[in-house]
């Protein structure tokens, strides 16, 4: 049914009033870091509570994840943990008479996964939602010092007109 990284296939008939617990296995780690281009993935892991109402099923929950990334600004590797909710549904596919006609989605519409068959992929959504929340502009703890060290940041007060006029807007 998918090619992710991090598949749990959840059939549409079990999808009603369960807990679940989902662990990704080191492999499938390693997998969603070279996926999300991060140096790793050391933990991650999502309690959901699934409610069927039809053929759509309400997803919520907490998603928890400790990653490691690099610094963009001073190259260094450096931990982060994630805790994210997780609230989605899972819905039914559309089928569009127009393949690449433009869809206008209504806000309510935004967290829709849509899922073909009797089944829908938990752990795609689990590794969307770990990717979504990623920064990619996180920087890490030696960032400063490394803006500082280039000569791109200094610890003197800035100068000059604007920063004077600011200044005095501020002082008073």
């Amino acid at each position: 049914m998918s090619d992710s990284e991090m598949s749990r296939v959840v059939p549409l008939r079990q999808a009603d009033g369960q807990s679940m617990t989902v662990e990704a296995s080191a492999q499938e780690r390693a997998a969603l870091a070279r996926r999300f281009a991060i140096v790793s993935v050391d933990s991650l892991s999502a309690d959901v509570a699934l409610e069927r109402e039809g053929s759509e099923v309400a997803v919520s929950g907490r998603l928890a994840a400790e990653i490691v990334q690099t610094c963009g600004v001073s190259g260094e590797d450096f931990p982060v943990r994630i805790e994210e909710p997780i609230a989605l549904r899972f819905v039914p596919e559309v089928v569009r008479s127009v393949p690449d006609e433009e869809i206008e989605l209504e806000e309510a519409e935004l967290d829709e996964i849509e899922y073909s068959g009797d089944a829908f992929d938990l752990g795609e959504a689990i590794a969307q939602t770990l990717g979504l929340a990623i920064d990619p502009y996180a920087e890490g703890p030696n960032a400063d010092a490394a803006r500082r060290e280039a000569g791109i940041i200094s610890d003197e007060a800035p100068s000059g007109p604007l920063a004077d006029a600011l200044r005095k807007l501020r002082d008073g």
